[in-house]
């Protein structure tokens, strides 16, 4: 019993342990989120505007205008937040050693080359699928884990000195390049094929579960992988004139940042300080049709705010599927929603994936020990308060 005792408490501090290392990389991951998110918004908002040349569709044409200035910067601002998580969990573990290999590795899993040339190992056609942020997320614990490791040798005096900023960032690198590419690239390559396939399979069948489907996807890694074969199979009909799974997937893409910023609004104290505050920028980033304003909360409790989104935004999907709601352009959201057919059904379905989203995460997730009405209380009481852990009151 004892041993017992021992086996659960050393459980439940490394579980205690990771989630401070992957809050540390989400606490330094959302200002990037912000940025790209809001300039990306402000940039759609411009584009629609009567007095311009383009719109959400050609923005990214318009070179030198004000918009594609914007859009660009967002575009930045959204990629680079995922090498940046993967970056800030791995110093997390083992301070500076651990930050470049963590960027690099996590960086390399978001090449389309990279992970196009690792399917093709086993056969199969990424087709411009990368790792997401579940890929970010492994890789900057393994680089965190590595280089913890290697700072640990007993090495000479005269090596010493070269071990953090030379010695431990190469060989942490060089030594889980393979597993990490391989290891992450051909899975996702193998994946992407398969869903695809079954997509494909799917045309012309059920309404109602062709939505669900498209949803759940749409929600699951929110821009890897998964969402993008989603992506491209609605982008892909609308070239053939069916505008039904692109209004689903469009709905099922701005459900999951609105929804997790209304859960936090509504119930506060599930959430952490900074989690708040990214709910402010969460709200834009739905609107506009960035699924990835809901990176932060996924990546800070995968386990519990992925199926609430997943339910979200498959109910969101589904009721748009059976209602027949349908959008001709591929991208948008909010700022394209009178092209659809319907334009306050298209609304309808989102507000009802928004609901679902936020009662379901709100009932999943625990309280946590520090919020933003301590925060609040804490700088009108003008308290000296420890540094933050963001540490969830329950481990489940």
């Amino acid at each position: 019993m004892v041993g017992t005792d021992k086996a659960e408490d050393a459980l439940r501090s490394h579980v205690t342990s990771v989630k401070e290392d992957v809050m540390t990389g989400v606490s330094f991951m959302i200002p990037f989120v912000t940025i790209g998110g809001i300039f990306l918004a402000v940039a759609f908002m411009i584009a629609e505007l009567p007095f311009t040349a383009g719109n959400t569709e050609t923005v990214f044409e318009e070179n030198g205008t004000l918009a594609w200035y914007l859009a660009e910067i967002g575009v930045l601002g959204l990629t680079i937040m995922v090498p940046i998580l993967g970056a800030y969990i791995a110093y997390a573990i083992a301070d500076r050693p651990g930050l470049a290999p963590g960027f690099i590795l996590s960086w390399a899993i978001q090449q389309e080359q990279i992970i196009e040339a690792a399917g093709t190992i086993v056969g199969f056609t990424a087709d411009g699928a990368v790792a997401g942020f579940l890929g970010a997320l492994v890789a900057g614990l393994l680089a965190g884990y590595v280089a913890r490791w290697m700072k640990q040798w007993a090495v000479p005096s005269f090596i010493d000195p070269m071990m953090p900023v030379l010695i431990i960032p190469v060989f942490t690198t060089a030594l889980l390049a393979p597993l990490v590419i391989l290891g992450l690239g051909v899975p996702i390559a193998i994946v992407d094929d398969a869903l695809t396939t079954f997509l494909e399979g799917m045309e012309g069948t059920n309404a109602i579960v062709l939505g669900l489907v498209l949803g759940a996807m749409m929600a699951f890694d929110m821009g890897g992988p998964v969402n993008k074969v989603a992506y491209v199979f609605a982008v892909a009909l609308v070239g053939e004139q069916i505008y039904g799974p692109m209004a689903a997937v469009m709905i099922a893409g701005m459900t999951p940042p609105l929804g997790l910023a209304l859960s936090n609004f509504i119930a506060p104290q599930k959430y952490s300080a900074e989690m708040y505050e990214n709910a402010k920028a969460a709200l834009p980033l739905g609107l506009s049709f960035i699924t990835e304003g809901a990176i932060p909360y996924a990546a800070a409790d995968p386990l519990r705010v992925i199926p609430s989104c997943m339910a979200g935004s498959a109910t969101a999907a589904a009721a748009a599927m059976w209602i027949g709601v349908t959008m001709p352009a591929p991208h948008g959201g909010i700022f394209v929603f009178l092209l659809s057919n319907s334009a306050f059904a298209f609304l309808g379905c989102i507000a009802l994936g928004t609901i679902v989203t936020a009662v379901v995460a709100t009932a999943l997730k625990p309280d946590f020990d520090r919020t933003v009405a301590d925060v609040d209380t804490e700088a009108g009481t003008g308290a000296q308060t420890a540094p933050q852990t963001d540490d969830q009151s329950t481990i489940s």
